[in-house]
Formats: C-alpha cells, structure tokens, sequence
C-alpha cells in the first residue's frame, strides 16, 4: 500500500466522520470520545502529509533541502514563531541548502 493510498483512505474517513456529523444523533456526536478521536486523527492526517511531501519522491523515500526545511519550520512553529517568519526561514533553509550544493 502507498503512502498516497494511505492518505485517500484516511482523507476519506475524516469526510464520512464530518459528514455522520449531520445524520448521528447529538448525543453521540458531541461526546468527549469522539472529539478526542476526530482530533487525533485530524492531527494525524496532517503529520502523513507532511512526512509524505518532506520525505516522499515518486514513491521512494529521499533526503533531501525539503528535510532540514521542515526541522527548521517544526522548531519555529514550536517556539510559536508568525506562520510568515516560518514560511520564509523553511524556505531560506531549502534554498540556500541548494544553492551551496550540500543537498539537492
């Protein structure tokens, strides 16, 4: 299985959990298990798709400028830096990787 088979399928689910929303009764969709799963699974979600466009090249793993972009980007977002100040560092760091020929 893909990693991208992976995604549909769990893209997929987190669309039928949104969509149960509006035929479930109430009660069982405001429980504290089930917003404890959506968000996890939405959490979820997002970390495989980031892993898959930092780490994914046509179906094999590749390391490359994208990783230490991402690690850059990962520890401003945990020091709460401005969504912009991270965007530019992350894409700094890629560059200018590139750009000194350390990685492609």
């Amino acid at each position: 299985m893909s990693i991208w088979v992976g995604l549909v399928v769990a893209s997929l689910l987190i669309w039928a959990l949104k969509t149960a929303g509006y035929v479930v009764p109430r009660r069982f969709v405001e429980g504290a298990l089930m917003s404890r799963v959506a968000g996890l699974v939405t959490a979820a979600l997002l970390a495989s798709l980031v892993i898959a466009q930092a780490l994914g090249d046509n179906g094999a793993v590749t390391v490359d400028a994208r990783l230490p972009a991402v690690g850059v980007a990962a520890i401003l977002l945990y020091f709460k830096a401005p969504f912009m100040v991270v965007l530019l560092a992350a894409g700094v760091v890629a560059a200018g990787l590139r750009f000194l020929g350390l990685m492609v």
